[in-house]
């Protein structure tokens, strides 16, 4: 189906549900439908891997815009061919990942506490609200700034505030030949804040089974064993054994110099930032004052209330997003909270 087929195709399903209150559950390759909450209902799929294809690649001004079924490895080859990155690494669980998948999801790889998460990266979107109206947000380059909260709001949103028809990202290049090291860990943390503070290009960073994996440019004279670059894929798409198990595994994400879970998680990245943490004794939600802990994934698939919960502050201003954009609750119902929108 031609994209432009596609997209008229989406905007009238939209229109439609909106029309009589269906409700709709937006996919792409739906390698992360694990995360977040489950639906509320069972609703009929609005597919998006029929509306892809790159729009626009100018690698001399490091922007690429895509629409929303393009696969991930599509454009992670394309860029990589101009000697360009997407910098935040998103990871691809399944290697099924859709470019609005990633946006939808905002989950950013080893890279991201370095070179940025995925907002950063973002210059402009267009959405298909739930009231089917096609809007367009923010531009191409940097230097337009139009819209760009509103742009940024769509990432990790998981599709409840519209539907990503296409966006712009930044790419830039690769850096110079890198290598990963592994280390000792030891029992201090000194070594590694060291190591963050040597200038060593470093650009990824992890610590699991009792050793310090880092990533640093290529020559960089460090008292460890080099091992395979493919350890920084494992580590962002949970293939490690260490992670392997559990009923429940909990994403922590706190100041990077905090105790919260530090000695019970089984992968620490992100000089520390991020805590991965299997079958915890206590909620997270609970012990979690500085910062957010989401579960990430769950056997009880039915398990609701993932995400930290907000304060009524912002909560209000979460609500009045999705009345302002899904005023009756039609896309994605239920996926980010454990109440409805809907009128």
């Amino acid at each position: 189906m031609a994209s432009a087929d596609a997209s008229q195709d989406l905007l009238e399903t939209v229109q439609q549900s909106f029309g009589d209150g269906s409700q709709l559950l937006v996919r792409g390759g739906n390698g992360k439908a694990f995360y977040g909450n489950p639906p509320l209902s069972d609703c009929p799929e609005l597919d998006m891997r029929s509306h892809a294809g790159v729009i626009d690649y100018v690698p001399e001004e490091l922007m690429i815009r895509v629409r929303a079924g393009t696969p991930l490895s599509e454009v992670v080859s394309m860029v990589e061919q101009e000697g360009q990155m997407l910098a935040f690494e998103p990871p691809d669980f399944d290697n099924t990942a859709t470019m609005g998948g990633v946006i939808a999801a905002g989950l950013s790889g080893p890279r991201r506490p370095f070179a940025g998460a995925v907002r950063d990266f973002v210059l402009g979107i267009t959405l298909l609200t739930g009231q089917g109206q096609i809007l367009s947000f923010g531009g191409q380059v940097m230097k337009n700034v139009a819209g760009y909260d509103v742009s940024r709001l769509m990432v990790g949103a998981l599709g409840t505030l519209g539907v990503i028809l296409d966006v712009s990202l930044k790419v830039l290049p690769k850096p110079a030949p890198e290598e990963t090291f592994c280390l000792p860990l030891g029992d201090s943390s000194d070594g590694i804040d060291a190591l963050l503070r040597q200038p060593v290009g470093l650009s990824a960073h992890a610590c699991f089974d009792g050793n310090l994996y880092v990533r640093v440019k290529q020559g960089t004279d460090l008292d460890g064993e080099v091992v395979d670059a493919g350890i920084w894929n494992e580590i962002a798409t949970h293939r490690l054994p260490c992670l392997g198990g559990g009923e429940a595994l909990w994403r922590v994400s706190v100041p990077r110099t905090s105790t919260c879970y530090l000695d019970e998680a089984a992968l620490v990245e992100w000089g520390g930032a991020l805590r991965w943490v299997i079958d915890p004794e206590s909620d997270p939600h609970q012990v979690v004052t500085s910062g957010h802990a989401t579960l990430f994934r769950s056997r009880n698939v039915n398990q609701r209330k993932r995400f930290h919960p907000l304060n009524p502050t912002v909560a209000r201003i979460h609500e009045n997003l999705k009345k302002h954009f899904d005023p009756k609750g039609i896309l994605n119902p239920g996926r980010m909270t454990w109440f409805s929108y809907a009128d």
